[in-house]
């Protein structure tokens, strides 16, 4: 640390990214100062540690990031044109969360093992009506929102499947919203039924593919075969 009594030289990103790849997220909101540094580096190679004079060369490959319009942030003077070119080598658009609703299913079976690791939780999956809420709701905050509320659900589970009720109450409120485009597990479209109608959809989608293998069907939707038979009897489907 650069303070009055400071001994121990600690390495800045920098030099701990050498000969490898640095990220650095949320690029449109360095400030000025920090803007001419970055651009001096990519042109140079070169930095100087905090609190030190001297100069020092480093290889690295550097991957930003912004979910901010860099094109209109340079007219509005807010960042500099030669930094935006010297950064945009290889430019890759990622849709809004919200576009891409197929890919929620992926991610949030990924954040499920991933915070239930770390909670030390026996969560393992969603329960239909769970995922159809996480389907509908809109993202605004994109992937670190579903994230978030992967988490907060994972937390707040008692069994071993997240029901509806252990979702953030923005997440709940969108099976209540008007369904833009609803998909089941394997990503094919669903009409615009009510929760109840699309689940039963969901179940005996699941047991045609499956050949009527309850237990195969029962992994497909991410339920407990128990569950699985307990809705069965629930929408009149015990000789399907």
């Amino acid at each position: 640390g650069a303070f009055t009594g400071a001994h121990e030289r600690r390495l800045g990103r920098v030099e701990q990214a050498q000969g490898g790849s640095l990220f650095l997220d949320e690029i449109g909101e360095i400030d000025p100062t920090t803007q001419v540094k970055l651009l001096r580096f990519l042109g140079e190679r070169t930095f100087e540690r905090l609190g030190s004079n001297k100069t020092l060369t480093a290889d690295v490959r550097l991957i930003s990031a912004t979910n901010r319009r860099l094109e209109d942030m340079v007219k509005a003077g807010k960042f500099r044109e030669d930094l935006y070119y010297r950064l945009r080598v290889v430019t890759i658009e990622l849709p809004p969360l919200r576009e891409r609703l197929g890919d929620v299913p992926l991610l949030a079976q990924a954040f499920v093992r991933e915070s239930a690791r770390e909670n030390d939780k026996t969560v393992t999956g969603f329960t239909p009506e769970a995922m159809q809420a996480l389907q509908r709701c809109p993202w605004p905050g994109n992937v670190r929102e579903l994230r978030w509320a992967i988490e907060s659900a994972v937390v707040m589970c008692r069994g071993e499947l997240i029901g509806l009720r252990d979702l953030p109450d923005t997440v709940r409120e969108s099976v209540l919203a008007p369904p833009s485009s609803v998909a089941d597990p394997d990503g094919e479209p669903i009409p615009e039924l009510s929760v109840k109608e699309a689940e039963r959809q969901l179940i005996i989608r699941a047991l045609e593919e499956t050949g009527g293998n309850r237990t195969a069907a029962a992994k497909k939707l991410g339920i407990a075969r128990r569950t699985l038979h307990r809705k069965l009897h629930a929408y009149h489907l015990e000789n399907f």
